[in-house]
């Protein structure tokens, strides 16, 4: 039957025996190690190159500050790193602050929904026209704020509650067409996305996302949502906001198992903690035990650490 199926193979163009190597082209670091484990299943892991992530939630809950850190992620590995801003907010003192090389990101501000997929599309174009192999990088932000063409040419007046239902139509017509060319030019895409409240529900969940409709769930291998309220606010001890604790839900994962979560720690001055959620990461896995309430142990309840000690061991093991 193995010779009739690559008879058969070679006779149909767009046809093959399925490849047994990852269809991934490598991941990207999320500057986290308990996200990358969800994300990729590695704690050395990361974003995947040659599919569209989401991250989407509530404002203030660190999506930029994750895109941002994929970036630098990107550029320590040599990767093209593409902003496509279109909340027209993206700070580069900040991203620098935190470690990004903004002379090595290419930034664009375009104006309306299609002309931010047009110009991704262009972008990866261009840069495979020059350089054949290095993986690309291409961060949206964010798909919740971009209005279609057909709002920008009307008035304030004109928009109507079909606005929504017609973005997430444009939003699909896109996403068919952009999905398949980023694996063919390993060119990984990362789509911010906004959570909104429907007005008048009384029952069932009020939330709903700001774009794409379902069309960017569909498309994309991994969605991921941030969570973290005022409760996760951290302050120093004259009460002055230092940062703030989460959660990212896995909710679609196409490389390892979906519906994991792990915790996250950002201080506005140094970003995101690398190593902060390890050892609940660790304990999950049943390599770290709790033999009482807080303190846990990597050698069956002899040594006992707290939390965040133990997460800064985990961290040195992996640097080894």
């Amino acid at each position: 039957m193995g010779s009739i199926i690559e008879d058969i193979c070679k006779e149909l163009d767009t046809a093959s025996i399925l490849s047994k190597e990852s269809q991934v082209f490598g991941f990207v670091d999320s500057g986290s190690y308990a996200l990358n484990k969800v994300i990729s299943g590695d704690y050395k892991g990361g974003y995947p190159i040659g599919s569209i992530t989401e991250i989407y939630g509530e404002s203030s809950t660190a999506k930029t500050v994750f895109l941002t850190h994929a970036f630098i992620g990107a550029q320590k590995l040599g990767y093209y790193s593409v902003m496509i801003d279109n909340e027209h907010a993206y700070s580069a003192s900040f991203a620098e602050k935190l470690g990004l090389d903004p002379d090595k990101l290419i930034y664009a501000q375009p104006e309306s929904l299609e002309d931010c997929f047009e110009t991704i599309e262009k972008v990866i174009k261009a840069i495979r026209a020059k350089d054949l192999d290095t993986p690309i990088l291409i961060g949206y932000d964010s798909i919740g704020v971009s209005p279609t063409r057909k709002e920008l040419a009307g008035t304030i007046s004109d928009q109507s509650e079909m606005t929504g239902a017609l973005r997430a139509k444009v939003a699909g017509q896109c996403l068919r067409r952009l999905n398949p060319m980023l694996r063919k030019y390993k060119a990984g895409l990362i789509i911010i996305n906004q959570v909104r409240s429907k007005i008048g529900v009384i029952f069932g969940d009020p939330r709903t996302k700001a774009g794409g409709g379902k069309a960017l769930l569909y498309y994309c291998g991994t969605s991921l949502e941030a969570i973290s309220g005022k409760s996760d606010i951290l302050y120093d001890s004259l009460k002055n906001p230092l940062g703030i604790t989460g959660t990212i839900k896995v909710v679609k994962n196409k490389i390892t198992k979906p519906f994991q979560s792990c915790s996250f720690r950002l201080l506005y001055d140094e970003g995101l903690s690398v190593e902060h959620g390890l050892t609940d990461s660790y304990y999950k896995e049943g390599k770290v035990t709790c033999p009482v309430k807080g303190w846990y142990s990597l050698d069956k309840g002899e040594t006992k650490h707290r939390s965040a000690d133990l997460d800064k061991m985990l961290r040195d093991e992996l640097l080894q």
